[in-house]
């Protein structure tokens, strides 16, 4: 029997090139916003002067259209494919912050064969996703967070729940969309908690937090080039602490947070985006309560809220984004004025109506589809007033 001679119909360039790594089929956790964030990064890795290539397998998308990239690779996001398009075109190296955590998932494969990550290194990347390791920094930065522990079994999870007080916040490291996170209020319920969680996501290092209750919750997008920050938009969310951010309604800029809130965030924000050494995007996610500022989280990449924002105030954030991880400009190279007039509000959008089964009810784990906005030009506003209406019950309950 003769051997089959396996052909290749892609033939490298001899280039320089950069590789984008997309977010794959539409997902609850991260979707259409992503692809946005992926193609305006295509179109400022052209403008640089590299040869754009995409990888990615949603036929939905606008990054899988042929004149977007100048090549398209409709491959799954997953290592095996990628490397082997890794030793075939050579590239300068990958981008992961603009196709949400499938991407970002594949940070340490890269980092391990040797691949150089533009932007923010894998190591960097590491401590803002490992929940131990990042509060481990907030702590040495002397930035609040809420208390926390680990745990690997049931019995353990229970002792961290009574260290740290109840209500507390169950969740596994490393994960998509709040998957599998609970708000527990007693052990019975923390026991049922991981053993569900365990059985989903087996040997994962599970986390204890306090779950601040009845406080307001904030983020922010910014961009870090290692010499200056810049704040994208302080979004302040309209339903109270407990949804995710994700399903929740946010408000741009902050409406109800006091000025000195706003600078303790934005200060805070500066102070993790240096000591993580960002290179291009990070979003933050705050908690406040009685005035005090605590942070819940960072995330390396571009965010859900990332193209809510560059619509919002009409500038072109993932272009400049991109143009900074690749070390190709410098934030103060660029214009950036803010023309939004009024406030935007980002409304979640929910699928309920194709998944009659459903719980439709709110929590950590995310169950919105995708986003919309509205623009208002006053807190006087009937939509922006219901909101917060609905909000002020929710809170009195």
């Amino acid at each position: 029997m003769s051997n089959t001679l396996s052909s290749n119909e892609s033939n490298p360039s001899g280039k320089k090139k950069i590789i984008v790594l997309g977010s794959g089929p539409n997902r609850i956790g991260q979707g259409i916003e992503f692809d946005y964030c992926c193609v305006h990064g295509l179109l400022a890795i052209k403008e640089a002067g590299y040869e754009a290539i995409m990888v990615n397998c949603n036929p939905e998308t606008v990054s899988t259209d042929f004149d977007i990239a100048d090549k398209l690779y409709f491959e799954p996001v997953y290592w095996e494919h990628l490397w082997e398009i890794i030793e075939l075109e050579k590239p300068e190296g990958v981008i992961v912050q603009l196709g949400g955590q499938t991407a970002l998932k594949l940070a340490k494969r890269l980092h391990e064969k040797g691949i150089r990550i533009i932007g923010t290194s894998y190591d960097n990347m590491d401590i803002a996703e490992d929940r131990g390791r990042f509060s481990d920094l907030l702590k040495e930065l002397d930035i609040p967070y809420p208390q926390y522990g680990t745990a690997y079994t049931a019995d353990e999870a229970i002792e961290v729940a009574n260290q740290v007080g109840y209500p507390v916040l169950v969740r596994p490291s490393y994960v998509l969309g709040g998957q599998r996170m609970r708000i527990v209020i007693n052990d019975e319920e923390v026991e049922k908690a991981v053993i569900s969680l365990l059985k989903h996501i087996p040997n994962n290092k599970i986390l204890i937090d306090h779950f601040l209750d009845r406080c307001q919750e904030a983020e922010i997008d910014g961009i870090f080039d290692g010499t200056d920050f810049h704040v994208m938009g302080v979004m302040e969310h309209i339903e109270p602490a407990g949804i995710h951010s994700g399903d929740s309604n946010a408000v741009l800029p902050a409406f109800n947070l006091t000025p000195m809130e706003v600078t303790t965030m934005e200060f805070y924000a500066e102070k993790i985006a240096r000591a993580l050494n960002i290179r291009g995007l990070i979003n933050i996610q705050f908690a406040v309560k009685e005035g005090k500022v605590f942070v819940i989280e960072a995330n390396p990449r571009a965010s859900r809220t990332t193209p809510f924002i560059a619509k919002a105030y009409g500038i072109p954030y993932l272009n400049i984004a991109t143009k900074v991880m690749l070390e190709d400009k410098k934030l103060k190279d660029f214009t950036i004025k803010k023309q939004l007039k009024g406030y935007a509000i980002k409304e979640p959008v929910f699928s309920f109506d194709k998944f009659p089964g459903v719980n439709k009810e709110l929590g950590p784990e995310m169950k919105s589809t995708g986003e919309a906005i509205r623009f208002i030009k006053d807190l006087r506003d009937p939509y922006f007033r219901q909101l917060y209406k609905e909000r002020s019950m929710h809170l009195s309950k």
